[in-house]
């Protein structure tokens, strides 16, 4: 079975996007927005295309962001603070 870009990206935005539908409904969620970017960096950063991995992660987290209803303040906050994240950790 080859693993696509697309199969080893989803999952983790989805995570994302759990946390940030959390946010919306106003659960702090910053502390578990860190880890788990964090923790997705860590997985993609393993595999032998990571850089395109991470740009993936990085492009899906905007492109939600920015398809996201504007009334959803707190939802496209933490997208965008996720995107934010993971550009700062793909850079160290």
């Amino acid at each position: 079975m080859r693993a696509t870009v697309v199969g080893l990206v989803t999952p983790h935005l989805l995570r994302v996007v759990d946390l940030a539908n959390e946010a919306q409904n106003g659960v702090n969620v910053d502390w578990h927005l860190r880890d788990t970017v964090a923790k997705t960096m860590g997985e993609l950063g393993d595999q032998y295309n990571a850089p395109a991995l991470m740009e993936a992660f990085v492009d899906g987290l905007e492109s939600a962001a920015g398809n996201a209803p504007k009334a959803r303040v707190e939802y496209v906050r933490v997208l965008q603070a996720a995107a934010d994240a993971a550009r700062r950790v793909r850079r160290d």
